[in-house]
Parts: structure tokens; C-alpha cells; sequence
């Protein structure tokens, strides 16, 4: 049984929590491309987050990222990885709801916590603390993350293709999303 995507599939969710391995996956298997709202940001403003940041401040890295948002949600159905703070925007909830369907990667604090300590590129946890802040992160983020049209829980033991096979499973819950063709 072959299925088209009818609009874009949105993954939210935190750092660790698989959105870009799952969401590559996730393309392959539903034969649409993958898009990074993180990576669609860097390539238009020619400099990496840490310098837009620096530079411009984080509301002007987060209207960058709205307007990212809207025009890949807008486009073609495909598969779109957020950074972990987009969901947190009232405007690019209402934006995602308009034209395409979120999916919460949902994994508790410690399969988070085994994924990211390691982890050089994670600016939010070059702290004193990495856990703990991880951890406020977490409670901080999750009413925002629990906002999302479709949850999709990760499992330590659940490879990458079998948490794809998931929020397939979860996509075709939804008569707006997957068409049988």
C-alpha cells in the first residue's frame, strides 16, 4: 500500500529527543523531502545560530525562524524538523496548525540525558550543570511540546526506523494527512 503525505508533518520536541534521524527517516519512508528549520535559517542568513544569536539577539533569530517556519509549512508537503524552542511560539503553533500536522517526539529526561551528554553542539547545555538544566528545560518546555496535534513515544531499545514506522502509525490516525493511492 502506497500513501501520498497531504501536508507537511512538523516534528517538535527536545534536544536528543530524535527529530532530525527520525524525521530523515521518516522523509525516506514517505518519499517527501526532509527540511530543518535550523539548517533553512543558517543557509539564508550565511551564519550559524551561535553567530545570530550573538549578533542579532534571540527575538531576531526567532522572527527568522517563524518566517522559515511559514514558508516551509506552506510549500510542498515534506517532512520539517524544528530547533527545540520553535514550538514554545504562539505564532508558529498557529502557523504549523494551519497547514501541517506537529508530532511531539516524546522522551523522558533520562533517554534525553543519554543522547545529549556527550554531545558537543548543544549551546543550551554548556553550563555548569548540563542535567539540571536540561532538566528546567524539560519541565519548561513539555505543556508547550504537549500542545502538539500527535505524541510519539521514543523507546531506549527502538531504533530510528521503528520510531519512524510509530509516527507513521500516528499519521495515519488523521483522514488530513495520509492519502492511500
Amino acid at each position: 500500500m502506497k500513501e501520498r503525505l497531504l501536508k507537511t508533518v512538523v516534528l517538535v520536541g527536545m534536544m536528543g529527543a530524535g527529530k532530525t534521524a527520525v524525521g530523515t527517516a521518516l522523509s525516506r519512508m514517505l518519499a517527501v523531502p526532509f527540511r530543518d528549520s535550523d539548517e533553512a535559517i543558517v543557509e539564508a542568513a550565511q551564519r550559524s545560530i551561535a553567530e545570530i544569536f550573538e549578533r542579532d539577539g534571540e527575538p531576531f533569530f526567532r522572527a527568522r525562524e517563524s518566517e522559515v517556519i511559514a514558508r516551509l509549512v506552506g510549500g510542498p508537503p515534506c517532512v520539517l524538523s524544528t530547533g527545540g524552542g520553535a514550538f514554545l511560539s504562539d505564532r508558529n503553533r498557529a502557523i504549523i496548525k494551519q497547514a501541517g500536522v506537529s508530532v511531539w517526539l516524546r522522551a523522558d529526561l533520562d533517554l534525553l540525558w543519554q543522547r545529549v551528554r556527550h554531545k558537543t553542539t548543544r549551546p543550551l547545555l554548556r553550563t555548569a550543570n548540563p542535567r539540571e538544566t536540561l532538566r528546567n528545560l524539560y519541565e519548561a518546555r513539555v505543556p508547550y511540546y504537549g500542545m502538539a496535534d500527535l505524541a510519539v513515544d521514543a523507546a531506549q531499545d527502538l531504533a530510528i526506523d521503528g520510531m519512524a514506522l510509530r509516527v507513521i502509525e500516528a499519521l495515519r490516525g488523521r483522514a488530513d494527512v495520509l492519502e492511500r493511492v
